[in-house]
């Protein structure tokens, strides 16, 4: 659809901390920005044309205009197609289009995958005897790859590798799906059959993912077989050159310029997945997208379910599910209050890709309901005697409810929010870490209330607690860049293995 075609640009944000539960407001200089950021469109120098008709880079029988490298025993044709499967190696293309050099392209390739296997497509590369690539991007492929030994690759196929990753599988293994990569100037599009999953511009300074020769250049394509494990098969591939407006003088690579500290994390494998983004206060799904696209940033549709919600049943669960999903984007379930796990059937719950809580709903040893956003519905007579309370309701969730995340963690009513250093003592913060590491439910890093402290994420590493990143956002306004959640990453030291990803439910 058009949004896709035209992804926007960056939303901006202010921070709020966990001190006021008010929506936050934009600054004056953020708030002059977004307008400025809005206008701004790619549609009109993406209206790529081709220069020439289609050209086919493999016949279907040999393997003539290719070679591959580190023996290249690894690549060979059945039925009709480039089957790669043994040691590492690359089958770099060396033909006689173009004479192997291509600039801007519109190149078409259909894969299949056998499970767990890893592979990848580079573009504007070159031959080299040995190793991975060193020029030029690659295109993962990659449905249902864990990794090997000790790594974990969440990276997958429609991944602009290491510099716009795709979290979410797209297509299944044994089956042909289409692969499409489109280059014009400085914009990268792919295609996983007809879903878009990257539309990038590289910027000045464009971060290279460890590469210092990964940019938009000209060169050759190569098929990638990564390891004995991994077998892929390509066919019917062919490319035809493109012309149209040049991205390189337009200057809107740098709407895609993103902080040094985000672009290390796409590189380093970290799973940069919003997995608490709320569509209301204007936001839509395209705008989530666009995001994506501009920023790299995955996005996790968190859906309220619970009494006083708009899903209060299974029939709920079907009804929103059917209107909010997309191929990018995970969905999740928002388990309101703590009557949910009364509400809706465990089968129901499981088309979820993931369930989350908070502990912002408590009932008082009087069975009173509190609210902790709503002052009103908040008492506090005593503080210290209020975090016993909360500490013990904090594990009651933990422990009893199915949840793969505890989202807004140690949050605060607003009357107690600013003695949070001296509430949230080191013995109270590790009663309900000891829980979420035993019972295995990760920890949200919440960028819009910035909880939970520094200490308290300190404490649940080592703990060997798993985290993930959230927003919670407001509206359209306050849906960022994770600035706070990169910051808290950074200090902290974590690294891919400390993160949770979808797909690896409690059981």
């Amino acid at each position: 659809m058009s949004s896709l075609a035209n992804p926007g640009p960056l939303t901006c944000s202010a921070t709020l901390t966990q001190r006021s539960s008010v929506k936050p407001i934009l600054p004056d200089a953020a708030r002059l920005l977004v307008p400025i950021l809005w206008s701004l469109t790619v549609g009109t120098l993406s209206a790529a044309t081709p220069v020439d008709g289609w050209s086919d880079l493999f016949d279907g029988r040999t393997l003539e205009g290719w070679r591959g490298n580190e023996g290249g025993a690894s690549h060979k044709v059945v039925d009709g197609a480039i089957v790669c499967d043994g040691p590492r190696s690359h089958l770099f293309y060396v033909g006689a289009v173009e004479d192997g050099q291509f600039g801007d392209f519109e190149f078409e390739v259909e894969v299949r995958t056998s499970p767990g296997a890893n592979s990848g497509i580079y573009f504007h590369t070159a031959f080299q005897e040995k190793d991975w690539p060193t020029q030029g991007y690659e295109v993962q492929v990659n449905n249902t790859a864990t990794g090997e030994g000790g790594y974990r690759e969440n990276k997958k196929t429609g991944s602009l590798y290491g510099i716009r990753n795709v979290y979410r599988q797209l297509v299944a293994d044994n089956e042909w799906f289409r692969l499409r990569i489109s280059v014009l100037g400085r914009q990268v599009r792919i295609w996983v059959n007809d879903t878009e999953s990257v539309n990038y511009v590289e910027p000045r300074h464009a971060p290279n993912g460890g590469y210092k020769d990964r940019r938009i250049s000209r060169g050759t394509f190569a098929l990638q077989c990564h390891d004995p494990g991994s077998k892929v098969s390509f066919r019917r591939i062919r490319v035809r050159p493109l012309k149209g407006p040049s991205m390189a003088d337009a200057n809107l690579g740098d709407a895609y310029a993103i902080p040094a500290g985000l672009s290390q994390l796409f590189a380093d494998n970290v799973p940069v997945i919003d997995l608490h983004t709320h569509l209301k206060g204007g936001l839509t799904m395209a705008d989530i997208l666009q995001r994506q696209f501009r920023t790299g940033i995955n996005a996790g549709v968190a859906l309220n379910c619970g009494v006083g919600f708009p899903v209060t049943n299974d029939a709920g669960i079907d009804r929103v599910l059917g209107e909010f999903r997309h191929p990018l984007v995970f969905t999740g379930m928002q388990a309101e209050g703590r009557e949910w796990v009364t509400l809706f059937s465990k089968e129901a719950v499981a088309k979820f890709d993931y369930v989350f809580t908070d502990a912002m709903t408590i009932f008082d040893d009087n069975g009173k309901r509190m609210r902790l956003w709503i002052p009103e519905e908040v008492e506090v007579t005593d503080p210290q005697l209020f975090m016993d309370l909360l500490v013990r309701r904090t594990i009651q969730i933990l422990e009893s409810e199915p949840i793969d995340i505890w989202v807004n963690p140690t949050f605060l009513p607003a009357v107690i929010a600013g003695d949070y250093a001296r509430l949230w003592t080191p013995e109270r913060m590790n009663k309900v870490i000891e829980v979420a590491a035993r019972k295995g439910v990760a920890i949200e890093i919440n960028d819009r209330f910035r909880l939970p402290s520094l200490d308290f994420l300190r404490l649940a590493k080592a703990a060997g607690v798993k985290f993930t990143l959230g927003t919670n956002n407001g509206g359209r306004e306050d849906l960022g860049r994770l600035d706070h959640s990169v910051q808290m990453i950074r200090e902290v030291g974590l690294q891919w293995q400390d993160f949770w990803m979808p797909g690896r439910r409690r059981p």
